[in-house]
Order: C-alpha cells, then sequence, then structure tokens
C-alpha cells in the first residue's frame, strides 16, 4: 500500500470522513478496507468551510512544520475501476445502485498523475517541483465568494435541524446550501444520503417524494464522468 511504501520517509496519511450521521457507516468501510492510518470523522463539514473540500475524495499537502504545501484537489491512491471491485452489495440491491456503480466506474481521477507527484514530494520535500510556496498557496486559495460562505452557513443549519429532528426544516435549508454552491458535492451528497443512504437518490415509481432537485445518478450523468473532478493542476 502507498501509506506502508512511503511510511519510512516520514510520510503519514490521515483520512477524514464527511459524515453527519456519525460513526459507524465509515467504520464499515475502514474494516472492509482494512485500515491501518488514523482516520478521523468530520461530523459538521468544517472541513468544507476551511479548507475548501467539495467533494471526496480529496487530499491536503502538509509537511513536518505544519505548512499547507498543496491546497485540495483530488487524490486517490487507485482509479475508480480499481476501487470499485472492493466494494459488496447484496442480492437484491436495486437496480439503481447497480447503475450508480456502473457510472462511478467511468469517472477519472487522476490518480495516473498525482501519486507520482506525491513520491516525489514525500522524496524531495520543499525541493520538489510540486510543493508550493506559501505565496502560490494563497493565490491558488482565493477568498471565498458570499454565495459560499452562505451555503456553509446554510449547511450548518440544515445539519443541526436534522440532528435535532426537525427533518422537513432541515431539507429547506440543505435545498439553499445546494442553490448557492452547486458545485459543493459533500454538501449535495450528504442531504441525499439522509434522504435514502443506499440509492442516493428517489426510489423507482416515488420519484415526486424526493425532496431535492437532483441526486447522484442524475447529476453525476449531466456533469459527465470526465468533470466529475477537477484535474490536479499539477
Amino acid at each position: 500500500m502507498l501509506r506502508e511504501e512511503l511510511a519510512p520517509a516520514g510520510f503519514e496519511v490521515v483520512t477524514v470522513a464527511l459524515d453527519s450521521g456519525g460513526p459507524e457507516r465509515p467504520r464499515g468501510y475502514h474494516e472492509i478496507a482494512g485500515t491501518t492510518h488514523p482516520a478521523l470523522i468530520d461530523e459538521s463539514h468544517l472541513l468544507d468551510a476551511l479548507l475548501g473540500i467539495v467533494n471526496v475524495p480529496q487530499a491536503v499537502w502538509i509537511d513536518e512544520e505544519g505548512m499547507l504545501v498543496r491546497p485540495p484537489e483530488a487524490a486517490a491512491p487507485q482509479s475508480m475501476e480499481e476501487q470499485l471491485p472492493n466494494i459488496t452489495y447484496p442480492e437484491g440491491t436495486p437496480e439503481g445502485v447497480w447503475q450508480m456503480l456502473e457510472e462511478a466506474a467511468k469517472i477519472r481521477i487522476y490518480s495516473e498523475r498525482y501519486i507520482p507527484a506525491l513520491r516525489d514530494w514525500v522524496q524531495n520535500g520543499k525541493d520538489s517541483q510540486y510543493a508550493l510556496t506559501p505565496e502560490e498557496v494563497v493565490a491558488k486559495s482565493q477568498p471565498r465568494a458570499v454565495d459560499e460562505a452562505q451555503a456553509a452557513a446554510s449547511f450548518e443549519l440544515g445539519d443541526h435541524l436534522y440532528r435535532i429532528g426537525e427533518t422537513e426544516a432541515a431539507v429547506h435549508w440543505f435545498r439553499e446550501a445546494h442553490r448557492l454552491q452547486p458545485d459543493n458535492w459533500t454538501y449535495r451528497r450528504q442531504a441525499w444520503f439522509f434522504a435514502d443512504p443506499l440509492r442516493i437518490g428517489p426510489t423507482e415509481g416515488a420519484e415526486d417524494d424526493w425532496p431535492y432537485d437532483g441526486d447522484w445518478l442524475t447529476d453525476a450523468r449531466k456533469v459527465g464522468a470526465e468533470n466529475y473532478y477537477d484535474p490536479p493542476d499539477l
């Protein structure tokens, strides 16, 4: 595994699950994967607001001094085609879920470019051509627009309302977050998961009951697999 390969050089992986539903679902994935690295959970989606995370998996590079060396970008050790066979679903899984997996397999995540750059940074540190200066990091990390700031507040309010059982009110604020920042897939996916954790979308024949304007399969097809992740600027 990549972590074991690079650990002797002082490299460590820390994953953070953006999941307002608590630790049980991400724990299941880690158990399947046999995770050995530190794995945290961000139930409030603070990383969305603090670092500009808008999709997963995205990663930042942090050096030995705690300095941000690269801001968020698509990051995965394997392509989607390599990752998906490790996910199993029981017999009787709805057809819509299989369609989601088929669509996800088409998504390009640029691991063939990202991982060599990561290896170069681990080996060469600040002398790596992929390690950005503080000024370059700041230039790539522009202040949030007003709509994005309001989207963060709307999502936080929706999340709070959902936690206290005010589901209908929560939907309103989740929808507002989606409207204000439509490119934030973590906001959309979290709300869809609360509505249907298996399909992340409407049940066939009950589309009128779905509380959101989009769902994962429809929206992923709309943007196109090749546009689901922005290519890393390497």
